[in-house]
């Protein structure tokens, strides 16, 4: 273990830290039931990691490691790691909501490991005490708001310096990818196969840059472009919402008949603006919530899913116009998180921690917002409006990950994620030299393993996590899944 670890540290420390980290790859763990309200083969332990790994001597912290054992001790090939994304989400319970979303030759093959990654959960938590305004990530811009935006952003560096500013230095994705191969050598293994989604693909993708001889299979589920970490992750989501509600605007004008938004994609960009105006003017009140221009503007992730967001859109109409609305066409409410305030205060350690290119001076965010907005006025603003980031107080130890190599790796993506869009994928492909790509045609929705619907591309991963072959070239496949497809 520790050689591989050591090869992450920079030379000055590499030899001084060789005992120590020895040290922790040689931990006994005792593995318990998780959780009574968690099924009894979940099983938890902990594994103890330095929470910095330029002095192993010092201070270390407890990661919150799980496991689904393999089914079957004869076919056992591994540990199958898993991330679901964030940064800042728990993966505790991560190997028993996939284990049935598996093929059993998978289940068979690998131990399904689930961790909280440092920071989060159970594992040395981090929390800024953040108010609820401040636990969401991205705001519209307006000019009559920026300075509340200005103020808000500089009260969330202020409260995470005051509250965590011990930890923040410390939870970074390379941080992470050390733990997880502090946590391979804990369980006794060479190697590691890994199922990451969405922020879980960046944290892949640093593992192998930084442990390539301890990479086994890697799957890569809605990916990032590494390239892009951070700002540009969040500006890229903005551009991709612009073609999906490009794509929606068509979709609907064939179905006038039925939804009566307009007869051409034209009538129908026309008729979802007048309806952001009027809601500008006066909040419209559906089902107990109150829309303006801006919140209706705050559902672009949403426009990927045709058939889903095109109910909503008419009952705002209707509701605007005074008429009733069906009680099921309301936007629905978001899934309640464990911890806002763990999660978001995780997510910005990360992305201004390490990330690049966040400028300091707040009118650059203004400028950027504007033009943004004007190139794509569904939510560019959204994307480039002023962030924490700005002023963040804990420089960063060491600079952000270049992905550049040949591991092998296969990324399935959907064609119309809204949050890790096709073009970010492909960014990750090209990052990733020895990778295959498959990319699902008409996909909607964050995710194609990870949802748990059948697609196309759940052969290719059965295969590649059973017998370690890629596909021979990139492809696309239809979303249309047929009995045979689903065999490898």
């Amino acid at each position: 273990m520790a050689t591989a670890v050591l090869a992450a540290l920079t030379p000055a420390t590499a030899f001084a830290a060789q005992e120590p980290l020895e040290r922790f790859g040689r931990q006994q763990l005792r593995w318990e039931r998780c959780a009574q309200d968690q099924p009894t083969s979940l099983e938890c332990t902990t594994v103890r990691v330095p929470l910095d790994y330029g002095d192993p001597h010092g201070r270390s912290i407890g990661i919150a490691v799980s496991r689904v054992k393999a089914g079957s001790a004869a076919k056992r090939r591994g540990v199958l790691l898993m991330n679901p994304g964030g940064p800042g989400g728990p993966g505790l319970t991560m190997p028993a909501e996939m284990a049935p979303l598996l093929a059993a030759e998978v289940r068979e093959r690998f131990d399904l490991i689930g961790f909280d990654p440092r920071g989060v959960g159970r594992s040395a938590p981090v929390h800024c005490g953040l108010a609820a305004d401040e636990q969401v990530l991205d705001h519209p811009y307006s000019v009559e708001t920026f300075g509340q935006d200005v103020a808000r952003a500089r009260s969330v560096a202020d409260k995470c310096r005051d509250k965590a500013g011990d930890l923040l230095p410390h939870i970074t994705t390379r941080n992470t990818a050390r733990d997880m191969d502090v946590i391979r050598a804990a369980l006794g293994e060479r190697k590691i196969s890994y199922l990451g989604h969405s922020y879980g693909t960046y944290l892949g993708a640093v593992y192998t840059q930084m442990f390539p001889r301890r990479t086994d299979r890697f799957v890569l589920d809605s990916a990032l472009d590494p390239a892009l970490v951070w700002r540009g992750v969040l500006r890229g989501a903005t551009e991709a919402a612009e073609l999906a509600f490009t794509r929606w605007t068509e979709w609907a004008a064939a179905r006038d008949a039925t939804y009566g938004l307009g007869a051409t994609p034209q009538a129908v960009r026309a008729a979802f603006w007048d309806l952001v105006a009027r809601a500008d003017r006066t909040p419209i009140v559906l089902e107990g919530q109150s829309f303006d221009g801006d919140a209706i503007r705050a559902q672009y992730r949403a426009f990927v899913q045709v058939e889903a967001v095109t109910p909503l859109v008419v009952a705002l109409k209707a509701a605007a116009a005074g008429a009733a609305a069906p009680a099921s066409t309301a936007a629905p409410a978001a899934a309640e998180a464990p911890d806002m305030d763990n999660m978001v205060s995780v997510a910005w350690a990360v992305l201004c921690g390490e990330g690049r290119n966040w400028p300091r001076d707040p009118e650059q965010y203004r400028r950027d917002a504007i033009r943004d907005r004007a190139a794509r006025p569904l939510a560019g603003d959204f994307g480039a409006n002023v962030q924490p980031c700005a002023f963040w107080k804990s420089a960063p130890r060491e600079a952000a990950t270049v992905v550049d190599n040949d591991v092998d790796a296969l990324i399935v993506q959907n064609e119309w994620d809204p949050q890790t869009p096709l073009a970010m994928a492909e960014g990750m492909r090209r990052a990733l030299h020895g990778a295959r790509m498959v990319t699902v045609a008409g996909g909607e929705g964050h995710g194609v393993l990870v949802t748990g619907r059948p697609s196309c591309a759940d052969a290719d991963v059965t295969r590649y996590l059973t017998t370690g072959r890629l596909p021979a070239k990139d492809r696309t496949c239809s979303r249309q899944v047929a009995a045979a497809d689903l065999r490898p």
